[in-house]
């Protein structure tokens, strides 16, 4: 360690170039610290599909200075449509943009994650080092330092690595007991591509249900390319482990498990088959009871991924970097008190997050039955014909990161 005025100089390795690791090294640089984050694609991974921004993590973003950024990129969604086989939308619920209560299923901050990284990257890359092409493959660490060992064969030595290599984080296994399975799933898998976007494509979400627990959704995001959803609800091990298989695989996965949905399905599957980007997951949650050992730390979703039905996903792992950027600055000559109260202070609205996941109301946007669906669609237009959703947002007293407060800003304490 070095002194810069007055304040302990970090040497800290972030494993991960996304939303998480990013926005720590904007926090740490502020407080004086010398950042190095290691991405282990061959560039910056600036893709994949439309996120959101609510509550706590529209605050860090201002406190950021990047709002007006952000707010540049967004995307024109307007709102959600659950609609019939033919397109016909049974109902409607528009974002709440008073600024005032709760967000509704379309946020008022709607961006594609690729846009929110190069933002990132362009408030970084002037004060931190960035390396791609390049993984953390393993560590030593004592009380003093820890070496890292790079996927080149090279190695480097750290006061702190920080794991923000996303749900599926090689870092976490190192940190976490032998044995011990983080991921608490919800029985729902997902994959997303893009298509060409065709006249009929507006800006409003369609939502359409599919017997058997399927369901599909189609978003446009520019003037030529339409985002499409499959999603249903299985928990059998082919579609555990499909999500591991060449692409090929999971794309013969998806086609055959809706080949026969209707609406604009052949329209998505004929596109799938040409999409330059195609991603297919389970929906699970990150929950540990520990987000640090010795001198290695989780940050974002390899610390407490939320899913993406928690709609806090993204915000989460910003609030996550604010907090743990914070007590570090604060506490640079300190780290086992840093992290410690990394996890104190963050701890409440992780589980405050993690919490709106409910599975059985996950299910029952998901129906098995033809029946089911009528009867959701038939109750979502009579509440949306009564302004039943709008009111309830905009009366709401707070967001879906609950009535927790973000801390003072990490910058506070910098040196620079």
């Amino acid at each position: 360690m070095t002194e810069v005025s007055g304040t302990q100089s970090l040497r800290v390795l972030v494993a991960g170039g996304g939303v998480a690791g990013q926005a720590l090294a904007f926090w740490l640089t502020r407080g004086g610290h010398r950042v190095t984050v290691v991405e282990r694609f061959p560039a910056l991974r600036a893709a994949g599909a439309q996120v959101d921004l609510r509550g706590q993590g529209i605050e860090a973003v201002k406190r950021m200075g990047l709002l007006d950024a952000v707010r540049g990129k967004l995307v024109d969604e307007a709102g959600v449509a659950f609609v019939d086989a033919r397109g016909r939308a049974r109902a409607t619920i528009m974002a709440n943009t008073s600024g005032q209560g709760r967000q509704t299923l379309t946020s008022e901050y709607e961006i594609m994650r690729g846009d929110l990284v190069r933002i990132l990257h362009d408030a970084t890359r002037d004060d931190t080092e960035y390396v791609f092409g390049k993984s953390v493959d393993g560590f030593e660490q004592d009380e003093r330092r820890v070496v890292a060992h790079f996927s080149d064969g090279s190695t480097g030595e750290f006061d702190l690595l920080v794991g923000a290599d996303g749900q599926g984080s090689r870092i976490r296994r190192t940190v976490l007991p032998e044995g011990f399975d983080p991921y608490w799933r919800v029985g729902i898998h997902m994959a997303y591509w893009f298509v060409p976007r065709i006249a009929s494509d507006s800006n409003i979400r369609d939502t359409y249900m599919v017997p058997g627990g399927r369901q599909i959704m189609r978003r446009s995001h520019n003037p030529t390319e339409t985002q499409v959803y499959f999603v249903i609800r299985e928990e059998s091990e082919e579609a555990s482990a499909i999500h591991r298989a060449p692409v090929e695989r999971q794309q013969e996965f998806w086609a055959d498990r809706f080949h026969d949905a209707g609406w604009q399905t052949e329209r998505f599957i004929e596109g799938m088959k040409t999409s330059a980007f195609f991603y297919s997951q389970e929906i699970v949650q990150v929950r540990t009871d520990t987000w640090s050992k010795g001198r290695v730390a989780l940050a974002g979703d390899a610390a407490h991924c939320a899913s993406p039905y928690s709609g806090m996903g993204t915000s989460g792992s910003l609030v996550g970097a604010h907090v743990l950027a914070g007590e570090i600055n604060r506490h640079p000559g300190d780290l086992p008190t840093a992290l410690a109260n990394y996890e104190h202070v963050l701890r409440p609205f992780v589980n405050e997050i993690q919490g709106e996941v409910n599975p059985r109301l996950l299910r029952l946007g998901m129906p098995m039955t033809q029946r089911a669906i009528d009867v959701f669609q038939a109750t979502t237009a009579l509440a949306c014909f009564l302004h039943v959703p709008d009111l309830a947002a905009r009366l709401s007293k707070e967001d879906r990161g609950g009535n927790w407060q973000l801390p003072e800003n990490p910058a506070l304490t910098s040196a620079v």
